[in-house]
């Protein structure tokens, strides 16, 4: 440690005082407990970096499966139809961030077989056009876009949808129009069957279980619609979906409604926020008892070193020397926990995917069961803004922790320390 001789006195002794103590026992048994302060630190901090990726793998996960069947942006008329559809698709299609325009038409009905009834979204579609906007193509488990054919009436359930209605490719459905939707004036809502030609998964509950596509041809027909309700649009950067539809909203009349995927899903995502809230203020208390616990360790460090601060002080040392010492001293014992904490949650949160299926044979257990969850491995995206907000937090804690006990440092008599040493 010659080093330390190039370096001011404040740092060289604040420095030493981390180190493991060779003279008593207890200056072993302070050295202790900074290093368990460090160790808490660090578990904290990668805790809450695993945890927090795991999170929003899971948020992308969720996403990416919606914005399947959901598109990015929708452009729509508040008088319900739109009939220059393709001049407001070849309008948004001039905008460098769209890639992709679609008619649809959703309308609300109930799908029955014997017993069972089912709310449905009913979308219609233009099956050579739709893949521009969704993924749906890559859904599909049974059949193909092409068998949603103008006049026969076929339709593609969602993979739950089905189940419930203990339907498979080939049978029919009967689906009743309800509230506005039916026919003309008559009090009998209309019933239609439908033949299920196809079946898709997007891995959304919400969408597998209450999602119906059929030909938009078919739609008009069975909702009374002269025209399709709006275009549905895919942008490049899906994130950057609200500042599109800003940018396309400037320029048409207010009869013309835009909304976006996240409008749309608002609900769920203020969900996720508050659950990613919730768990960063529960596992800061982790990182918050153990930068803490510097507290003690530093105030047992102030009354064992009595005498070396009232010597330091005779020998010319001022109050805020005194304090710096100890300053010194606990931030680096929460920097050294820190970066050690961040280097194991950023390992972890890589190698979530080799981690914990390790686990799962070691213990034997299974933390997600496909049948539920519908994924076979937890995902992980590591955001380095959470990393930086995290290790930032732990090292205030750490400061914070050391102030007390400096402060009281400093307030030391070097006679009265002297006489009692």
């Amino acid at each position: 440690m010659s080093w330390l001789k190039n370096v001011p006195y404040e740092w060289a002794v604040g420095l030493r005082y981390t180190r493991a103590g060779r003279r008593s026992g207890r200056d072993s048994f302070i050295s202790f407990i900074a290093l368990t302060s460090m160790l808490g630190i660090a578990l904290g901090v990668a805790a809450l970096i695993t945890v927090l990726s795991v999170m929003n793998g899971f948020q992308t996960v969720v996403r990416d499966r919606m914005l399947a069947v959901v598109a990015h942006i929708e452009i729509v008329d508040r008088a319900g139809v739109s009939p220059n559809w393709q001049e407001l698709a070849r309008f948004a299609e001039r905008n460098p961030e769209v890639r992709g325009a679609a008619p649809f038409l959703d309308g609300q009905v109930l799908l029955t077989r014997g017993t069972t009834l089912r709310g449905v979204v009913m979308r219609g579609i233009l099956p050579s056009e739709e893949p521009k906007v969704t993924d749906i193509v890559n859904t599909l488990k049974q059949g193909t876009l092409d068998v949603l054919q103008p006049g026969q009436f076929n339709v593609i359930l969602g993979s739950e949808l089905a189940s419930a209605l203990s339907v498979k490719v080939g049978d029919s459905v009967t689906m009743m129009a309800t509230d506005g939707q039916s026919l003309q004036s008559r009090a009998l809502p209309q019933l239609t069957q439908l033949n299920v030609a196809g079946v898709f998964s997007a891995g959304h509950f919400e969408f597998d279980s209450s999602l119906a596509y059929i030909h938009i041809q078919d739609a008009q027909t069975l909702f009374h619609q002269p025209a399709p309700s709006g275009v549905r649009l895919r942008i490049r950067d899906v994130l950057q979906a609200p500042e599109v539809a800003r940018q396309l909203a400037a320029d048409l009349p207010p009869s013309i409604y835009l909304r976006n995927w996240t409008q749309q899903n608002a609900t769920w995502f203020a969900a996720v926020k508050t659950q990613k809230r919730m768990m960063f203020l529960i596992l800061a208390l982790i990182i918050a008892v153990a930068a803490f616990n510097l507290v003690s360790t530093l105030v047992m460090t102030v009354k064992d070193k009595q005498a070396d601060i009232a010597i330091l002080r005779t020998l010319g040392a001022t109050p805020g020397s005194i304090m710096k010492i100890f300053v010194i001293q606990g931030a680096v014992v929460g920097l050294v926990g820190t970066v050690s904490g961040v280097l194991l949650g950023t390992l972890l949160a890589l190698n979530i995917h080799t981690v914990i299926p390790f686990i799962e044979r070691l213990l034997n257990v299974q933390f997600l069961n496909q049948s539920i969850y519908l994924i076979t491995e937890l995902p992980s995206e590591l955001r380095w803004h959470d990393v930086g907000l995290i290790g930032g937090f732990a090292v205030l804690l750490a400061f914070v922790a050391t102030l007390y006990p400096s402060w009281s440092a400093a307030r030391v008599r070097p006679a009265q320390a002297l006489r009692e040493s």
